[in-house]
């Protein structure tokens, strides 16, 4: 999966998504933005935060950044974030989740909501938000993974081929996920419609960087 075919998407997608995806994934959206967001004043990264669907539900004392690699998706969340009000987002920049330009330690949360499976490389943007995520802060990821029953799970091997080309990991297994990108997970909890969806949510459990 090529990130042009990520974008394409997005770019064909971003009239329509708030329709389509929103109330779907609106139940997982905001548990995630609940647990993320438990404390006043907190730095908070939203990786791929497409159109902005999440924004209003951050805390007003919170201090957010978002990023998405699509410009079409990011200028509908300017637009929400200036005609709502939302002075806690400081800042919607366009960016690839997996070169953040950030340095390390820059959000006590990082958030993707819907992102692992459309990036190219999902370990490599499992890193990125670790590396900016400070020692001990929270990582919420809210994910389609490959289908524990078997029918669905047959149908998500079949799409796969197709998926990729459209920019999205149809056959996407958690445990391979678990395991490639390095994520310390301390829950997982069914999301959204059917609990097709998963929530997990991690503990960033690399060392504190300590001066010279």
């Amino acid at each position: 999966m090529e990130l042009r075919d990520t974008i394409r998407t997005y770019r064909l997608f971003s009239g329509s998504y708030d329709i389509v995806f929103g109330p779907v994934f609106h139940p997982g959206r905001k548990e995630a933005v609940r647990i993320a967001n438990d404390r006043p004043g907190q730095r908070i990264l939203e990786v791929g935060v497409g159109t902005g669907l999440s924004l209003p539900h951050f805390r007003p004392d919170s201090r957010v950044t978002g990023i998405d690699i699509s410009t079409e998706m990011l200028a509908k969340a300017r637009r929400r974030a200036e005609r709502l009000g939302l002075t806690h987002v400081e800042g919607l920049h366009v960016m690839d989740a997996e070169n953040l330009d950030f340095p390390d330690n820059s959000f006590d949360s990082v958030l993707a909501l819907y992102v692992a499976s459309v990036v190219p490389n999902p370990a490599r943007f499992a890193a990125e938000m670790r590396r900016v995520c400070i020692p001990g802060g929270t990582i919420l990821v809210v994910n389609h993974f490959t289908s524990e029953k078997a029918l669905v799970r047959f149908m998500e091997k079949r799409l796969a081929h197709l998926a990729r080309h459209i920019g999205f990991h149809a056959d996407f297994p958690f445990d391979t996920f678990l395991r490639d990108s390095g994520l310390s997970i301390r829950q997982v909890k069914p999301s959204n419609l059917f609990g097709y969806w998963k929530l997990l949510r991690c503990i960033n459990e690399k060392p504190a960087s300590h001066p010279n």
